[in-house]
């Protein structure tokens, strides 16, 4: 029989991303018309083994789906890794009447939420993370946001760049995982977009695209580098001695988290958040909401760890002609 849930924790862990304001606001306001009592938790995992937990009321979230980042904060937490952190954290949860958490957050924020069901406490997760890594999903809460954030700032780089006829290595973020880059790289008509899974090291190969693409009459280069691959102003350095082309090295770094949320994330955000409160009110437990093949599904936790997510070849492919 399922478990009866009557009152719910939420909390956003791991790197922030726009739109989870609107997956809290959903959360809450849903949990709210279920007849649950919700609780906020603050802070991430960090903040629940600290008790960092108020009673969250409608009103809490009014005039919130619109900010960029967390009203809840966030934190790394290594504690949580462990299995006394782990305890402690569901002891917590018994101690303040919390009988399912949603998390909000990427892969390491649902091993917390493995490690919390399998003490009893029911979990749901909801991707929330820019770097859209997440192999059960097609979609990421920030995603959509950070990479029309990438977007616009590429633009003006290149304008720039245009105009001095320079080589510009734009690093954008994106430690293990490339779409980032490989959307922008794309959307702004990159030359050279370099991600973890398929880039070889080779600035050979980029330094010869470079003097092809002069003798063909560019003036200028645009270069998409990820930041797992990282080195962009070595790399600009060396590109420069090179080729000859004067190089910069522009790294774009936190601003892709933050601003106000884009309508997708917004709207998607919602709807997760929604369905994440339904699957607590049926007495769920670890499972992940996801966006597969147009609609809103969940997934077991445990299989949606062990699902493996990769680069598209084709997409790939396409984006090495168009650079052309």
């Amino acid at each position: 029989m399922a478990k009866q849930v009557k009152t719910i924790g939420v909390l956003t862990s791991g790197g922030d991303a726009p739109g989870m304001n609107a997956a809290i606001r959903a959360v809450t306001r849903k949990a709210l018309a279920n007849g649950m009592k919700v609780m906020g938790i603050q802070r991430g995992y960090k903040g629940l083994l600290a008790g960092e937990i108020f009673e969250m009321k409608s009103h809490d979230v009014s005039d919130t789906i619109q900010k960029g980042g967390t009203i809840l904060g966030t934190a790394r937490c290594s504690a949580f890794r462990n299995e006394e952190g782990q305890k402690l954290g569901a002891d917590m949860c018994k101690k303040f009447g919390i009988d399912g958490v949603v998390v909000i957050g990427g892969d390491g924020s649902y091993r917390g939420a493995q490690a919390l069901a399998a003490r009893g406490i029911n979990t749901i997760g909801i991707p929330g993370t820019i770097d859209l890594d997440i192999a059960c999903s097609e979609y990421t809460i920030g995603f959509d946001t950070a990479i029309n954030t990438a977007m616009q700032a590429i633009d003006k780089v290149r304008d720039t760049s245009s105009s001095h006829e320079r080589c510009s290595i734009i690093e954008v973020m994106g430690r293990n995982a490339g779409y980032i880059a490989l959307w922008c790289g794309v959307a702004n008509g990159a030359e050279d977009i370099l991600i973890p899974e398929k880039y070889e090291f080779n600035e050979q190969e980029i330094i010869n695209n470079i003097i092809r693409n002069r003798k063909r009459g560019k003036t200028h280069h645009i270069i998409i580098n990820a930041e797992g691959i990282g080195h962009s102003t070595s790399m600009a350095r060396r590109i420069e001695a090179a080729t000859g082309m004067e190089t910069r090295a522009t790294i774009l770094g936190y601003m892709q988290r933050g601003g106000s949320p884009t309508c997708r994330d917004r709207y998607y955000a919602s709807i997760m958040g929604a369905y994440a409160a339904d699957l607590l009110a049926e007495g769920k437990t670890n499972r992940v909401v996801s966006y597969k093949h147009g609609e809103f599904v969940d997934f077991d936790i445990d299989e949606a760890l062990a699902m493996q997510k990769e680069i598209s070849e084709y997409q790939y492919e396409v984006a090495r002609i168009l650079s052309i």
